[in-house]
């Protein structure tokens, strides 16, 4: 039998296709694998290269057939997508990740530990509470304004509107809204406790971390931001440079260029939403400080006067990427915003 040299792994939830294919490329033989076939059927071949599409729990089937003593890489989806000849079946996508994977210019995913794939379940917890809690608050203040009921914007002026909910007294509310408005109200509560108990327990975990305490001393990058770069960045190593480190966080202009012209657009926002966010909020956090202090780099000051002031915070958020991914590679600690600009 010809030499496996290539197989193209297509995940599912229960039945999954492989393509394996010669040195040269030449098909050997498609075929489908139930759940509870696949290691077994890798741990019965000889090492080769293993492609997967990095979807979900594409991280987990990574570890355990590398286990197997194979070379797995994983490649986004989007990167695979043109691979595929005509219409889309499983033995199709099988096939085009088998070809895909042995372009000597795509572009892999490293794979995470189970480590890392916790700390991301925390965040990505963390999110979705918080959600929860906006979409709550929304409703809350809508059903209220039906009423006549308005109270400042923020989630700290909500409490006025538990007040009122809670006045017995108070003859604005009918008694069957009051009811509702009230499980609404405690579901709130209850969602902004779960939140401070995970906050608790990210804090907790990135004050034991030696980098990630070093990753929170720059202005902007607190214990969240921090917990989620080491969570969501596996390898910064395999970025070429600061630059790249954040065009793939979406910080970079989407380029449309053609003919010698060049043309930049707006953040292409591509990468992970949620560090993207983050560096984001904590970007304007620091430009809100440095418009009421004196003592700011005079860098971030003339950003300000001749940009706008999301496009400065867009700006500074880059800028913190360029940072953190120099901190992770080089494993130094933070000089300075001055010392950066430097």
């Amino acid at each position: 039998m010809t030499q496996i040299a290539t197989i193209g792994l297509d995940l599912a939830k229960n039945v999954f296709q492989v393509h394996a294919a010669a040195a040269d490329g030449t098909p050997i033989f498609s075929r489908k694998l139930r759940r509870g076939e696949v290691l077994q059927f890798f741990s019965k071949i000889a090492p080769c290269l293993v492609g997967l599409e990095a979807c979900g729990g594409a991280h987990y089937w990574a570890r355990e057939i590398g286990a197997a003593g194979h070379d797995v890489r994983m490649m986004p989806p989007s990167y695979v997508k043109p691979f595929v000849k005509r219409g889309k079946t499983d033995a199709a996508d099988a096939e085009a990740i088998s070809e895909a994977v042995t372009r000597k210019t795509m572009r892999f995913v490293p794979a995470k530990s189970a480590e890392q794939q916790a700390d991301a379940v925390v965040l990505r917890t963390r999110a979705l509470l918080v959600g929860q809690r906006t979409q709550a608050i929304n409703a809350l203040r809508a059903h209220l304004a039906e009423f006549g009921i308005i109270t400042g914007t923020g989630k700290e002026k909500v409490a006025a509107l538990f007040t009122i909910i809670d006045d017995e007294a108070d003859a604005r509310l009918p008694a069957a809204a009051r009811f509702a408005l009230r499980q609404l109200a405690r579901q709130i509560e209850g969602l902004a406790d779960q939140i401070r108990t995970i906050e608790k327990a990210i804090v907790a975990a990135s004050r034991r971390n030696d980098m990630a305490r070093r990753l929170a001393t720059i202005p902007g990058v607190g214990a969240v931001t921090a917990a989620a770069i080491l969570a969501f960045v596996p390898d910064p190593a395999g970025f070429k440079s600061g630059r790249h480190f954040a065009a793939w966080l979406g910080l970079t202009p989407r380029s449309h260029s053609s003919g010698g012209k060049e043309r930049l657009g707006r953040i292409s926002k591509m990468g992970n939403r949620m560090l993207r966010s983050l560096l984001f909020v904590g970007a304007t956090a620091v430009l809100r400080h440095a418009r009421n202090n004196p003592k700011a780099p005079q860098w971030i000051t003339a950003l300000l006067a001749r940009r706008p002031y999301k496009v400065a915070a867009v700006a500074l958020a880059n800028k913190m990427a360029r940072i953190i991914r120099a901190l992770l590679v080089k494993d130094e600690s933070y000089r300075g915003l001055s010392a950066a600009q430097a």
